[in-house]
């Protein structure tokens, strides 16, 4: 990526040189790029998402096929075993039994009808007790495979889920239109209802569409997850000096303010408030005594 990134350094400039422009057109071309306040796009941050998915996705496909091997070799491993364990335990019979023939041919048991049911119990009981051994132990086994399972793809889901949320971010971040932007947050809370950040800011992009009822409701949904969102209340503020609300829209910034002080050099440039330019209790505000105040609360 790094390589292909300096390819393109190189191959660009060497492309302008080759078609060169006349004087003219050159300078309407730098009147307009010097106008720009920054780049109108970058053609590499959506290459660079794409590829770090892709490799993500690698990673998860080599550890579900290194899962699966290990899940194999466990089971062909715990059935050598079984195995092993069976035949043991069938050739301690048969030395058992052999055992048992020759202490009772000591003793002098007459009936060879009743040794064999004497043989049959003790046989069965045994074999009886090792079964129910092995089968807890393959339930045991298989309840622990079945949780490792579980948990990992829950993990994926979970990789797969912030992969497609930073995503969704990221593209919010460069739509040019309050519309598409909009489209985009709905997606984010399709996905996570509870995030009150793309609430907050789809309440800020209906509210630059002239939706303040609208966006006061998506404030409201946010402070209901989070009532110390302060976004939240700066957001509902605006919305509220639009609709005129000069209590609501003064108590609101008043609470974002004590949140996070940082509202208050925003409050000074947003054109929101221009219907409260001149009201003492939003001057107070703004002033110096409203920061020292907001500091030593």
């Amino acid at each position: 990526m790094r390589h292909l990134f300096v390819l393109l350094l190189l191959v660009i400039p060497a492309l302008t040189i080759a078609a060169p422009e006349s004087n003219q057109q050159a300078e309407q071309n730098n009147k307009v790029v010097d106008g720009l306040d920054k780049p109108l796009y970058n053609p590499f941050v959506e290459r660079y998402v794409l590829d770090e998915i892709k490799a993500l996705r690698t990673n998860l496909q080599n550890q579900r096929a290194e899962f699966i091997e290990r899940f194999t070799a466990a089971e062909l491993g715990a059935s050598d075993r079984a195995i092993n364990y069976a035949t043991s335990t069938v050739n301690n019979i048969f030395y058992i039994i052999a055992a048992a023939a020759s202490i009772l041919a000591l003793v002098g048991w007459s009936s060879m009808r009743e040794i064999r049911h004497k043989l049959s119990d003790v046989i069965e009981e045994k074999v009886s007790h090792i079964s129910e051994d092995y089968e807890q132990r393959l339930v045991d086994l298989e309840n622990k495979l079945k949780d490792r399972t579980n948990r990992i793809i829950l993990a994926q889901e979970e990789i797969t889920r912030t992969n497609t949320m930073h995503s969704l971010w990221m593209r919010a971040g460069i739509e040019a239109t309050h519309q598409a932007k909009i489209d985009v947050y709905d997606q984010i809370l399709n996905i996570n209802p509870t995030d009150m950040e793309a609430l907050a800011y789809k309440a800020d992009e209906v509210l630059d569409m002239g939706e303040p009822q609208w966006a006061i409701s998506l404030c409201n949904k946010a402070l209901l997850i989070d009532e110390d969102y302060a976004y939240a209340y700066y957001q509902r503020a605006c919305a509220n000096s639009t609709l005129n609300n000069i209590d609501a829209a003064v108590e609101d910034l008043k609470r974002a303010i004590e949140l996070s002080s940082t509202y208050i050099d925003e409050a000074k440039m947003d054109k929101s408030f221009i219907n409260l330019i001149g009201i003492q209790v939003f001057d107070d505000l703004l002033s110096m005594d409203a920061i020292v105040s907001v500091n030593d609360k």
